[in-house]
């Protein structure tokens, strides 16, 4: 029987053993996280800035890096999006991505990847998805420079969980020694580090402060083009600003 079939009781079953879960999904008519601290998340998040994706994705590629149970890799496919492969480095939810997939009849691939392994694709896509991960990885622009060398052939679609103040003050391109006042500046690029856990959480590293993701991604070779939520920006793929930087293709290749 194929899962698209499912009677709701079946998928309620499979939901509950493959829990717990991060997105709430709708599976034909079951919800995988209904009791979410967020509310109905993603999708309360996605219908604020779902507009500066096209409707119509025809043709397209799309990563979707850190996919989790595989929200946004499913809106994509959704929008005609010709091949989609999402990302993780939990195998639990990949496990729920693939189900999820399945249940809505959407050919997605997915696969156990981390974000500093990119270059192991050999492949470029049209639209790199790489929201609520950054904060989570140890060496955060090491990944940013990782995606722009290896995966981005145009545009990206970013996301961070942001702390601070929101203000962005204007970076100079150089500091003298003795000038030290902009580093107490509210809206000077900052990045927090998180010893132990934040929210529970042992993964949460960093909250950086909006001037902060906005400077990593211009380091990055990233040129905001819109930003229709407070946490997320889409971005073009540009030159980087500086040729020097780790941009290795894949652990252990020759």
């Amino acid at each position: 029987m194929s899962r698209a079939a499912l009677s709701r009781d079946e998928i309620q079953r499979r939901v509950d053993a493959l829990g717990p879960w991060f997105h709430n999904l709708d599976l034909n008519g079951v919800p995988t996280a209904p009791s979410h601290f967020l509310g109905d998340y993603p999708n309360v998040k996605w219908r604020r800035f779902a507009d500066v994706i096209p409707a119509d994705l025809t043709g397209k590629s799309v990563l979707d890096i850190g996919c989790n149970a595989g929200f946004y890799a499913m809106e994509m496919k959704r929008r005609g999006a010709e091949r989609v492969l999402g990302l993780d480095t939990d195998e639990d939810y990949l496990a729920q991505a693939r189900f999820a997939a399945d249940v809505n009849g959407l050919k997605i691939e997915f696969r156990k990847l981390s974000a500093y392994d990119v270059g192991e694709l050999r492949e470029q896509f049209d639209l790199v998805i790489f929201m609520g991960v950054l904060y989570h990885l140890r060496h955060p622009l090491l990944a940013l420079d990782l995606i722009h060398e290896h995966v981005v052939r145009d545009q990206m679609l970013f996301q961070s969980m942001l702390r601070g103040q929101v203000r962005v003050d204007p970076v100079a391109r150089n500091y003298d020694f003795w000038t030290t006042s902009q580093f107490d500046s509210p809206g000077y690029p900052k990045m927090h580090f998180i010893e132990h856990k934040y929210a529970d959480d042992p993964t949460n590293w960093w909250a950086p402060n909006r001037a902060c993701v906005e400077a990593m991604l211009r380091s990055a070779g990233f040129a905001v083009i819109a930003h229709p939520e407070d946490e997320v920006y889409l971005c073009r793929k540009v030159a980087r600003p500086q040729s020097d930087g780790p941009v290795y293709p894949a652990r252990g290749a020759a």
